[in-house]
Protein backbone atom coordinates (compact mmCIF):
# COMPACT_ATOMS: atom_id res chain seq x y z
CA UNK A 1 0.00 0.00 0.00
CA UNK A 2 1.51 3.39 -0.97
CA UNK A 3 2.20 5.87 1.79
CA UNK A 4 -0.82 8.02 2.48
CA UNK A 5 -1.23 11.23 4.42
CA UNK A 6 -3.74 11.06 7.27
CA UNK A 7 -4.93 14.10 9.20
CA UNK A 8 -6.17 13.26 12.69
CA UNK A 9 -8.60 15.88 13.99
CA UNK A 10 -9.36 15.94 17.70
CA UNK A 11 -7.15 15.91 20.73
CA UNK A 12 -8.66 13.32 23.04
CA UNK A 13 -6.53 10.41 24.18
CA UNK A 14 -8.07 7.92 21.74
CA UNK A 15 -7.34 10.17 18.75
CA UNK A 16 -3.78 10.71 19.99
CA UNK A 17 -3.25 6.96 20.35
CA UNK A 18 -4.71 6.36 16.88
CA UNK A 19 -2.31 8.93 15.44
CA UNK A 20 0.67 7.22 17.06
CA UNK A 21 -0.41 3.80 15.81
CA UNK A 22 -0.94 5.08 12.27
CA UNK A 23 2.49 6.73 12.28
CA UNK A 24 4.06 3.51 13.57
CA UNK A 25 2.41 1.70 10.64
CA UNK A 26 4.22 3.95 8.20
CA UNK A 27 1.59 6.58 7.41
CA UNK A 28 2.33 10.30 7.22
CA UNK A 29 0.27 11.62 10.09
CA UNK A 30 -0.53 15.18 11.00
CA UNK A 31 -3.09 17.14 12.91
CA UNK A 32 -5.66 19.63 11.62
CA UNK A 33 -2.91 21.54 9.80
CA UNK A 34 -2.48 18.50 7.53
CA UNK A 35 -6.10 18.52 6.30
CA UNK A 36 -5.41 20.38 2.99
CA UNK A 37 -2.88 17.73 1.90
CA UNK A 38 -4.50 14.68 3.49
CA UNK A 39 -5.74 11.67 1.58
CA UNK A 40 -7.74 10.57 4.64
CA UNK A 41 -9.11 12.66 7.50
CA UNK A 42 -9.93 10.96 10.82
CA UNK A 43 -12.61 12.99 12.58
CA UNK A 44 -13.44 13.08 16.30
CA UNK A 45 -15.90 10.59 17.76
CA UNK A 46 -18.52 11.52 18.75
CA UNK A 47 -18.64 14.12 15.99
CA UNK A 48 -19.71 17.66 16.86
CA UNK A 49 -19.98 19.52 13.59
CA UNK A 50 -19.46 23.20 14.39
CA UNK A 51 -18.45 26.16 12.28
CA UNK A 52 -14.74 25.68 12.93
CA UNK A 53 -14.79 22.04 11.83
CA UNK A 54 -16.94 22.81 8.81
CA UNK A 55 -14.49 25.53 7.76
CA UNK A 56 -11.55 23.16 8.26
CA UNK A 57 -13.14 20.51 6.05
CA UNK A 58 -13.67 23.10 3.33
CA UNK A 59 -9.87 23.15 2.95
CA UNK A 60 -9.69 19.40 2.20
CA UNK A 61 -8.59 18.50 -1.30
CA UNK A 62 -10.99 16.83 -3.76
CA UNK A 63 -11.06 13.09 -3.24
CA UNK A 64 -10.06 13.18 0.41
CA UNK A 65 -11.93 10.52 2.39
CA UNK A 66 -13.45 11.30 5.78
CA UNK A 67 -13.29 8.64 8.50
CA UNK A 68 -15.01 8.57 11.84
CA UNK A 69 -18.19 7.29 13.34
CA UNK A 70 -21.80 7.87 14.28
CA UNK A 71 -22.60 10.57 11.75
CA UNK A 72 -24.79 10.40 8.64
CA UNK A 73 -22.95 10.52 5.32
CA UNK A 74 -25.01 13.47 4.11
CA UNK A 75 -23.37 15.58 6.83
CA UNK A 76 -20.28 15.97 4.68
CA UNK A 77 -21.10 15.92 0.99
CA UNK A 78 -17.98 13.87 0.24
CA UNK A 79 -16.64 10.32 0.65
CA UNK A 80 -17.33 9.10 4.20
CA UNK A 81 -16.55 5.85 6.03
CA UNK A 82 -18.22 5.10 9.37
CA UNK A 83 -15.50 3.06 11.07
CA UNK A 84 -17.75 2.40 14.05
CA UNK A 85 -20.29 0.64 11.85
CA UNK A 86 -17.66 -1.95 10.92
CA UNK A 87 -17.86 -5.34 12.57
CA UNK A 88 -14.15 -5.68 13.31
CA UNK A 89 -14.05 -2.46 15.34
CA UNK A 90 -17.22 -3.38 17.20
CA UNK A 91 -15.69 -6.74 18.16
CA UNK A 92 -12.43 -5.15 19.26
CA UNK A 93 -14.19 -2.49 21.32
CA UNK A 94 -16.28 -5.10 23.11
CA UNK A 95 -13.26 -6.07 25.22
CA UNK A 96 -12.51 -2.64 26.78
CA UNK A 97 -16.27 -2.14 27.14
CA UNK A 98 -16.53 -5.34 29.16
CA UNK A 99 -13.48 -4.48 31.27
CA UNK A 100 -14.73 -0.95 31.89
CA UNK A 101 -18.12 -2.29 32.93
CA UNK A 102 -16.53 -4.64 35.43
CA UNK A 103 -14.57 -1.69 36.82
CA UNK A 104 -17.81 0.23 37.31
CA UNK A 105 -19.48 -2.71 39.01
CA UNK A 106 -16.56 -3.13 41.39
CA UNK A 107 -16.39 0.60 42.14
CA UNK A 108 -20.13 1.08 42.71
CA UNK A 109 -20.93 -2.11 44.62
CA UNK A 110 -20.30 -2.73 48.31
CA UNK A 111 -20.02 -6.48 47.83
CA UNK A 112 -17.78 -8.69 45.76
CA UNK A 113 -18.79 -10.03 42.39
CA UNK A 114 -17.79 -13.46 43.64
CA UNK A 115 -21.03 -15.35 44.20
CA UNK A 116 -23.16 -12.39 43.15
CA UNK A 117 -26.09 -12.89 40.77
CA UNK A 118 -25.65 -10.57 37.78
CA UNK A 119 -28.21 -10.14 35.01
CA UNK A 120 -26.96 -9.26 31.51
CA UNK A 121 -29.60 -8.15 29.02
CA UNK A 122 -28.62 -8.85 25.43
CA UNK A 123 -26.00 -11.23 24.11
CA UNK A 124 -24.42 -9.53 21.15
CA UNK A 125 -20.75 -8.64 20.92
CA UNK A 126 -20.59 -6.82 24.26
CA UNK A 127 -22.67 -9.35 26.16
CA UNK A 128 -20.53 -12.18 24.80
CA UNK A 129 -17.36 -10.38 25.94
CA UNK A 130 -18.78 -9.46 29.34
CA UNK A 131 -20.54 -12.59 30.60
CA UNK A 132 -17.51 -14.93 30.56
CA UNK A 133 -15.38 -12.28 32.28
CA UNK A 134 -17.96 -11.83 35.01
CA UNK A 135 -18.14 -15.59 35.43
CA UNK A 136 -14.35 -15.78 35.68
CA UNK A 137 -14.63 -13.46 38.70
CA UNK A 138 -17.11 -15.84 40.31
CA UNK A 139 -20.35 -14.04 39.45
CA UNK A 140 -23.45 -16.12 38.78
CA UNK A 141 -24.44 -14.76 35.39
CA UNK A 142 -27.89 -14.91 33.82
CA UNK A 143 -28.39 -13.69 30.26
CA UNK A 144 -31.75 -12.40 29.04
CA UNK A 145 -31.87 -12.46 25.24
CA UNK A 146 -34.58 -12.40 22.62
CA UNK A 147 -33.00 -14.81 20.13
CA UNK A 148 -32.97 -18.50 20.96
CA UNK A 149 -29.55 -18.87 19.34
CA UNK A 150 -28.11 -16.24 21.68
CA UNK A 151 -29.62 -17.96 24.72
CA UNK A 152 -28.19 -21.28 23.54
CA UNK A 153 -24.76 -19.69 23.11
CA UNK A 154 -24.92 -18.14 26.59
CA UNK A 155 -25.91 -21.49 28.09
CA UNK A 156 -23.11 -23.26 26.22
CA UNK A 157 -20.68 -20.82 27.81
CA UNK A 158 -21.88 -21.55 31.32
CA UNK A 159 -24.47 -18.83 31.94
CA UNK A 160 -28.11 -19.24 32.82
CA UNK A 161 -30.37 -17.96 30.03
CA UNK A 162 -33.94 -16.66 29.98
CA UNK A 163 -36.08 -15.19 27.20
CA UNK A 164 -36.13 -11.40 27.15
CA UNK A 165 -39.93 -11.56 27.32
CA UNK A 166 -39.59 -13.10 30.81
CA UNK A 167 -37.33 -10.31 32.11
CA UNK A 168 -39.78 -9.00 34.70
CA UNK A 169 -40.21 -12.49 36.11
CA UNK A 170 -36.46 -13.00 36.41
CA UNK A 171 -35.71 -9.56 37.86
CA UNK A 172 -36.43 -10.28 41.57
CA UNK A 173 -33.32 -12.44 41.74
CA UNK A 174 -30.91 -9.58 41.00
CA UNK A 175 -29.48 -6.37 42.39
CA UNK A 176 -26.90 -5.94 39.61
CA UNK A 177 -27.97 -5.56 35.98
CA UNK A 178 -25.98 -4.74 32.85
CA UNK A 179 -27.92 -3.71 29.77
CA UNK A 180 -26.41 -3.97 26.29
CA UNK A 181 -29.60 -3.53 24.24
CA UNK A 182 -30.16 -0.11 22.59
CA UNK A 183 -33.93 -0.24 23.11
CA UNK A 184 -36.25 0.30 26.10
CA UNK A 185 -35.92 -3.01 27.96
CA UNK A 186 -35.39 -1.97 31.59
CA UNK A 187 -38.83 -0.44 31.93
CA UNK A 188 -40.51 0.63 35.16
CA UNK A 189 -42.21 -2.78 35.72
CA UNK A 190 -38.87 -4.56 35.31
CA UNK A 191 -37.08 -2.07 37.54
CA UNK A 192 -39.79 -2.34 40.18
CA UNK A 193 -39.23 -6.10 40.32
CA UNK A 194 -35.49 -5.82 41.04
CA UNK A 195 -34.11 -6.10 44.54
CA UNK A 196 -34.04 -2.82 46.51
CA UNK A 197 -31.20 -0.40 45.74
CA UNK A 198 -30.03 -2.28 42.68
CA UNK A 199 -27.17 -1.13 40.48
CA UNK A 200 -27.85 -0.87 36.74
CA UNK A 201 -25.03 -0.24 34.27
CA UNK A 202 -26.36 0.62 30.83
CA UNK A 203 -23.78 0.07 28.08
CA UNK A 204 -26.09 0.78 25.15
CA UNK A 205 -25.64 3.87 23.03
CA UNK A 206 -27.41 6.96 24.38
CA UNK A 207 -30.14 7.23 25.48
CA UNK A 208 -29.66 3.61 26.58
CA UNK A 209 -32.30 1.01 27.31
CA UNK A 210 -33.15 2.01 30.89
CA UNK A 211 -35.93 4.20 32.24
CA UNK A 212 -33.52 6.30 34.30
CA UNK A 213 -36.22 8.44 35.88
CA UNK A 214 -38.07 5.36 37.08
CA UNK A 215 -34.84 3.82 38.36
CA UNK A 216 -34.10 6.90 40.47
CA UNK A 217 -37.67 7.06 41.76
CA UNK A 218 -37.45 3.42 42.82
CA UNK A 219 -34.19 3.97 44.71
CA UNK A 220 -31.88 2.24 42.26
CA UNK A 221 -28.57 3.54 40.95
CA UNK A 222 -28.52 3.58 37.14
CA UNK A 223 -25.43 4.61 35.18
CA UNK A 224 -25.36 5.31 31.45
CA UNK A 225 -21.90 4.07 30.51
CA UNK A 226 -21.78 4.24 26.72
CA UNK A 227 -18.42 5.00 25.10
CA UNK A 228 -16.35 3.10 27.66
CA UNK A 229 -13.41 2.15 25.38
CA UNK A 230 -12.28 5.77 24.94
CA UNK A 231 -12.83 6.51 28.62
CA UNK A 232 -11.38 3.39 30.23
CA UNK A 233 -8.73 2.23 27.75
CA UNK A 234 -7.99 5.11 25.35
CA UNK A 235 -4.65 3.72 24.17
CA UNK A 236 -6.22 0.38 23.26
CA UNK A 237 -9.25 2.10 21.74
CA UNK A 238 -6.98 4.28 19.62
CA UNK A 239 -4.96 1.30 18.46
CA UNK A 240 -8.15 -0.54 17.50
CA UNK A 241 -9.38 2.51 15.59
CA UNK A 242 -6.06 2.76 13.75
CA UNK A 243 -6.23 -0.91 12.78
CA UNK A 244 -9.68 -0.33 11.33
CA UNK A 245 -8.53 2.78 9.46
CA UNK A 246 -5.68 0.79 7.91
CA UNK A 247 -8.11 -1.94 6.88
CA UNK A 248 -10.39 0.66 5.26
CA UNK A 249 -7.46 2.19 3.39
CA UNK A 250 -6.28 -1.22 2.25
CA UNK A 251 -9.72 -2.10 0.91
CA UNK A 252 -10.07 1.20 -0.93
CA UNK A 253 -6.59 0.95 -2.41
CA UNK A 254 -7.25 -2.62 -3.56
CA UNK A 255 -10.28 -1.61 -5.60
CA UNK A 256 -9.09 1.85 -6.56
Amino acid sequence: MPERTIAVVGDDRRQAAAARALAAAGCRVGGPEAVPAADYILLPVPLRMDQALAALLQTAKPGAVLLGGRAPAETFGRAWVDCFAREELAVRNAVPTAEGCIGLLLARRTRTLWGAPVLVTGYGRVGQALAPRLAALGARVTVAARAGAQRALAASQGAEAVPLAELAGAAPGFDAVVNTIPAPVLTRPVLAALRPQSLIVDLASAPGGTDFAAAAALGHTAVLASGLPARCAPDSAGAYLAETVLEVIGEREAVG
